[in-house]
């Protein structure tokens, strides 16, 4: 962690900043489509239709064809799901960095810097819909590359944006991560944030199958800051 560098974002840093994002998105994928198979509901919808088929069917090619058929298509909704929020990630703050996080107030945008290429973002935006209990930070787009997860990266890009949130004279910062973040959700639970709810995505996929969103909380003065 000696050798990494916390910097803000330039603007020759853009094409480095979409990749680590969208990559790190992607990722995720495969632990979605666990997460879905896991659901008792997949569950027993997969085994209805095979069952159906089969006792309708003179081979058990048929119902394996139509397992196999409705897996991928599953694959490629919960791929849509994540594509999509990739897009209007990168519509809405990600492709105008400069002028979302760095020409605002109370926000910010790092980069973390190792052998001159960057391997960490992580941002910050003024928070919405929590003004009554006080002034909060949202740490948004936080990524690190695989390649260099497991070096501290991560925790020095949320304890850049909690320091720079106490600058700020917040309360504290908040963010939001998904079910199948699991490794996001233990750092995150590492540094003193806590989670406050739960909640459905937006999307009608997600709905369908218990793919949840998390609010977590650090609360500045109580973590020391």
């Amino acid at each position: 962690m000696a050798e990494v560098k916390i910097r803000r974002y330039h603007e020759d840093d853009d094409e480095d900043v979409k990749e680590i994002f969208t990559l790190g998105m992607s990722e995720h994928i495969p632990s979605a489509c666990m997460h879905v198979l896991k659901q008792p509901l997949a569950q027993m919808f997969l085994g209805c239709v095979f069952l159906a088929l089969l006792t309708s069917a003179e081979s058990i090619l048929l119902p394996v064809l139509a397992v196999t058929l409705i897996l991928a298509a599953g694959r490629q909704g919960i791929n849509y799901m994540f594509t999509q929020y990739i897009q209007v990630s990168l519509k809405r703050d990600l492709n105008q960095i400069r002028r979302t996080y760095l020409e605002s107030p109370d926000s910010c945008f790092w980069v973390a810097e190792f052998q001159g290429r960057v391997v960490g973002i992580v941002g910050c935006l003024p928070a919405e819909n929590v003004r009554n209990v006080g002034k909060f930070l949202e740490l948004k787009r936080m990524s690190v590359r695989k390649s260099h997860r497991g070096q501290g990266i991560a925790k020095a890009l949320c304890r850049k944006v909690a320091e720079f949130a106490r600058e700020c004279g917040c309360r504290g910062v908040l963010l939001y991560t998904s079910v199948v973040q699991t490794d996001a959700q233990k750092l995150y639970e590492h540094l003193g944030f806590q989670k406050v709810r739960e909640f459905d995505a937006p999307e009608a996929i997600a709905k369908i199958t218990n793919f949840t969103l998390m609010e977590y909380w650090l609360d500045l003065k109580q973590q020391g800051y």
